[in-house]
């Protein structure tokens, strides 16, 4: 992921200024996000917080949550404009915490950018940390065929919601949720909540 995080790098603040703040967020993500924290029992990873929006808005609603992302960046912006909250440069693959340590991984956008082959990696790391129960809220870019495509920033995937189940079954998931949303003008997203199996 190195040559993901060093395009980000370059292209941080411009990020930033368009999608670093809660008003750029969409408010079934905003829904979907608050009700899923206040169901996670114990601490929370924001797993590529990026600029640290969704942590500090969760942290607001009362969670105990730290954000990790690869991009120095981002780290540095979200400890200046959200004081108080725990953010780290550490890697959603080599997730710092012990087995079953967390009670909830939110992974919103974060593994878009993991070939189809890979992206096993971050899941069992979600896994790994999670506790037996606990919970995975993972958005994607939805599609009809899982395939590749040209993001903004750099080469990124599109995935079909049953391929992307049955990595998480793989990993350890039952996959508890499913959520598809599509606009004029905007690629289809989509979102699963996935429990740590026992």
């Amino acid at each position: 992921m190195t040559r993901t995080t060093a395009a980000y790098s370059r292209r941080a603040a411009e990020y930033v200024d368009a999608l670093g703040s809660m008003s750029a967020m969409h408010d079934a993500d905003r829904h979907l996000i608050e009700t899923w924290g206040a169901a996670a029992s114990g601490r929370l990873i924001d797993a590529g917080c990026g600029p640290g929006h969704w942590t500090q808005h969760l942290a607001e609603r009362g969670a105990d949550i730290r954000g990790i992302d690869l991009v120095p960046e981002f780290i540095d912006h979200a400890r200046a404009t959200h004081p108080g909250i725990q953010f780290d440069v550490e890697s959603i693959e080599s997730i710092d915490e012990a087995d079953a340590a967390i009670g909830g991984v939110l992974a919103w956008f974060s593994t878009i950018h993991h070939e189809p082959s890979d992206i096993g990696v971050p899941l069992a790391e979600f896994a790994r940390v999670l506790r037996p129960g606990g919970t995975l809220l993972l958005g994607y870019f939805d599609a009809d065929e899982t395939e590749a495509f040209d993001h903004a920033i750099t080469r990124a995937y599109r995935w079909r919601a049953g391929d992307l189940q049955q990595v998480l079954e793989s990993a350890g998931f039952d996959v508890v949720e499913t959520h598809r949303r599509a606009g004029r003008g905007t690629r289809p997203v989509g979102a699963i909540i996935a429990e740590r199996r026992s």
